[in-house]
Formats: structure tokens, sequence, C-alpha cells
């Protein structure tokens, strides 16, 4: 990443330009996903994923009393995989899917390209901003979203607080610079105390503005978002930023533009920004509780029974990787945002 010398980036400008710069960034660029690339998302692991969500997203437009037009929003839709197979589940599903408005919204010029080629001849619509999703329910998906959009990291160090930004210098390599802040005003700006019991912060500013602007949606129009995304459900908030690159984790100083930058979605903070919004997101599990919930191992049965060996092992290997706790099992969390008087709970079930 080309920036000027002594210029100073707070850590959520940095990332924006190492992954979205026009020319440099790393996700308008090439395409991260699968083996060959730097890692792989769930719907590139088995197209048991995707069938599975498209199962809950008619489940749920069944909850919202079947209305005849609604919205189904794929928030980031990486290489256009899961949307894919999940069209392909919705048209077993006639009365669902005649009542369906696809639209996915991606930031990459690059990857919409890939996602136009794998979705040719299929109506979709491609947003460039939320305010175009038009007025009527609206069902968010977003898997592996909010993981990879900038964030602010503050740190806390003798009862003052400090915002992490990056030097750039002639003469060094780029380096962490942290700049005494008032936490006050942040805490102002977005409505709630932030920096209560924690020590160190991870926020979203765009987050926080997507977040709003799906929030008003759901509560106008009805609906819900549902995220699966990388995180954890800690009380206190950690340090937990890193870059990836050939499916292993480094520092985001190297490599910039080349690797993807990534953090842990702390689901606790999401459920105190929904609530902030007026909506209800009780809803958390991992990722395995949610898809075994959803029939996942007893679709595998029903697709791999007349198979040979060597495709059966392949189908449940894959499984494996989704469901298993040493995998993605448990390091994938899943929370839905409702209306408060939406009773939904397919998935969750404990």
């Amino acid at each position: 990443m080309r920036t000027r010398i002594n210029k100073i980036l707070t850590m959520d400008k940095f990332i924006n330009e190492a992954l979205y710069n026009k020319r440099l960034g790393y996700y308008m660029n090439k395409n991260p996903f699968g083996e060959k690339g730097d890692y792989i998302t769930s719907p590139n692991i088995s197209i048991l994923f995707s069938e599975m969500i498209a199962i809950w997203t008619i489940s749920f437009w069944e909850n919202l009393s079947c209305p005849k037009k609604f919205n189904l929003i794929e928030l980031g839709g990486g290489n256009g995989e899961m949307i894919k197979q999940m069209l392909s589940t919705f048209e077993k599903f006639p009365s669902f899917n005649n009542c369906c408005k696809i639209n996915i919204f991606e930031k990459s010029e690059y990857l919409k390209k890939i996602q136009k080629k794998k979705l040719k001849n299929k109506k979709v619509k491609w947003l460039r901003n939320l305010n175009e999703i038009s007025s009527l329910p609206s069902i968010f998906i977003a898997n592996e979203f909010f993981d990879a959009l900038p964030i602010k990291q503050f740190f806390k160090k003798d009862e003052k607080w400090y915002e992490r930004s990056i030097k750039f210098s002639k003469l060094s390599k780029p380096r962490f610079l942290d700049i005494l802040i008032n936490i006050k005003k942040i805490e102002k700006k977005i409505g709630f105390k932030i920096s209560n019991n924690q020590k160190i912060i991870e926020f979203s500013p765009l987050a926080f503005e997507y977040i709003k602007i799906i929030s008003k949606k759901i509560n106008t129009k009805n609906g819900g978002l549902l995220i699966l995304d990388y995180g954890n459900q800690e009380d206190h908030m950690l340090n937990t930023l890193q870059s990836v690159k050939n499916h292993k984790f480094g520092n985001i100083l190297k490599n910039i533009g080349n690797s993807d930058i990534t953090y842990k979605i702390n689901f606790k903070l999401l459920e105190k920004i929904f609530r902030n919004f007026n909506l209800k997101a009780s809803n958390i599990t991992n990722q395995k509780k949610f898809l075994v919930n959803l029939g996942i191992l007893s679709r595998a049965e029903i697709i791999s029974k007349n198979l040979p060996f060597s495709k059966k092992a392949n189908i449940y290997y894959r499984l494996k990787r989704l469901i298993d706790e040493k995998y993605m099992g448990n390091l994938f969390k899943v929370m839905l945002a409702t209306k408060k008087n939406t009773y939904f709970n397919v998935g969750f079930e404990n």
C-alpha cells in the first residue's frame, strides 16, 4: 500500500485502504476464496451449508406470514457460491421463489464481476448502498461480512484511552502509534458506554452505520438479519486483529494489500448495538448447533446414501469442517436480529 511519507492513519482508515483501495486494495484485485486462495468460507466447503441457509430463510419467511413480495439481501456476496446454491434450493419451493427479490450488497467491483458471471441469467440486483433496498419486508444474510469491515482499536493505559493508529515513515517500516483520545465523545456519538468494564475496544463505525440502516428497515417493514461470523461472546473485548495469507495468520503490517485483515466479532457488543436500535438479538449459538438443528446431518445422509465410498467420505469430511468444534463448529457464531415482537428460534433451539 502506498501512502504519503509521515502519514498517520487511524486503524479503520488503514484497514479500509489495505482492503478496499480502488487500485491496490486486497478485495479489489483478487479472489481470496478457496484452497488456492488465502482462506475458505463455509459455502465453498460444502453445498450443504448453503442449502441449510436456504431452508432457514424459507422458514423465516413463513414466520413473517409469507409476504407476497420481500427482499433477500446477501451482505458481501463473496464469490457468489452461497446465493447460487440457495437459488437452486429456492427453485424447489415455487411459492417462496415467486415472492423473493434477490439483492447483493458488494463493495468490491472485482468480486462483483465474479458474482455476475456465476449468477448469469439469474434475477439478481446488485446494490451500491443499503438505502437502495426497496420498501418491502427484508431478510438480510451476513456470512463472514462483518469481520471484513474496518475497525477502530482503543486501549486503556493508566486510566486513559488511546486510539491505535499506523505511522508511515520513509526511514522505517509502518509502526503502531497510540494517540490519546476522549472516549466520551465516541460514546456520545454511538449512544451507549462502550468502555464500561473494558481495557480494549474493537469497534467498527461502518458496521454501526450499516446496522443503523438495517435496523430501521426491519423496524419499519419487518424482517430480520442472520449473522454467521468468526467471533466470541466474551464480556471483555480482546485484541483480535490479524492478517490472513495462504490460510495462515500473520502481522497486519506485513503484506499490506496482499493479505486479508480480519478480527473476531464480539457478539456481546453486537447485541448492545442492536438493542440501541430497538432490535432484539437474543438468539446466539455456534455454527455446529445451528446447522445440526436445521438438519444438516440428515441431509448429508440422504445425499450420500447410494454414493460410492470415496464420494461419501468426501461429503462427511466437508461436513466435519463445518460442524466439528476443532474447525468451524464453535469458532463461528450465529445470531438473529429481529423486531422485539418477532418470535422465531429455528436453528437456535437448545
